[in-house]
């Protein structure tokens, strides 16, 4: 069966499940990162769905998809401002790291060891869509958006995020974060995956979906933490929409 999961990548992540939720482990960049992830996520959804700000549970009643979710860092934030979350992830050992997590954090979450193609195949649908680094590990492009664009509610959204195949990020985010810094294991990702903005609005209006933005996430030396800018030479995220009909 045809399917967009590398073995390699899984097998790479796999053998790291259990530092998902070790701040100073593997996956320290990720606990620095999220503030900035979260921010972005949660403003751009508050503004789609018209929600309250000042909620506790903004998103109370919506329905949230995690692609790729890991070990839950992104899927308990959501789950924690009111969504109804799954979350998905080709690795079932970081499913299974999510879910031990999400337990004891008393958080319902339905996390599954399933790919977004095999998920799609069932008719769900979600309010919401997130694809966080994660398209620069899959072996299909084309066939990873097609699954992930029709996994959307007409009148969702989805927020993706990836690496730019620019020769900045091949210093910064490749040399730089795995050799020099040692922010991320030597090996954990490939610049040739790296997908361009153009590369991404493509794909995505391909599906159908309209661009709403882009906006990039770099890192401030002087404050050490990682802010959500106009920079989109690195890091960057996305916001698109499905049209109602």
């Amino acid at each position: 069966m045809q399917t967009t999961a590398l073995p390699e990548e899984v097998a790479k992540f796999s053998a790291l499940a259990d530092s998902w939720w070790d701040p100073a482990g593997a996956f320290r960049p990720l606990h620095k990162f999220n503030p900035a992830r979260i921010s972005y996520i949660r403003d751009r959804l508050l503004a789609h769905f018209g929600r309250d700000p000042a909620a506790e549970r903004p998103f109370a009643g919506l329905t949230l998809l995690d692609i790729g979710c890991g070990g839950g860092l992104i899927a308990e934030p959501m789950a924690r401002l009111g969504f109804t979350v799954t979350a998905i992830d080709a690795s079932g050992e970081n499913i299974g790291t999510a879910a031990l997590h999400a337990e004891r954090m008393g958080l319902s979450i339905d996390y599954r060891a399933v790919m977004p193609e095999t998920l799609a195949e069932t008719g769900a649908a979600f309010d919401a869509v997130l694809a966080l680094e994660v398209i620069e590990h899959v072996a299909d492009v084309e066939a990873f958006w097609r699954a992930t664009a029709s996994l959307m509610k007409p009148g969702g959204a989805l927020i993706a995020a990836t690496l730019n195949r620019t020769i900045k990020s091949l210093a910064l985010g490749k040399v730089a974060a795995e050799y020099v810094l040692r922010w991320v294991p030597a090996g954990t990702h490939d610049w040739r995956k790296f997908v361009r903005p153009s590369e991404m609005v493509r794909a995505l209006r391909a599906n159908r979906l309209h661009v709403g933005g882009l906006s990039g996430i770099s890192y401030n030396l002087f404050l050490d933490r990682w802010e959500v800018t106009s920079d989109l030479g690195v890091n960057y995220m996305a916001y698109a929409t499905k049209p109602v009909a």
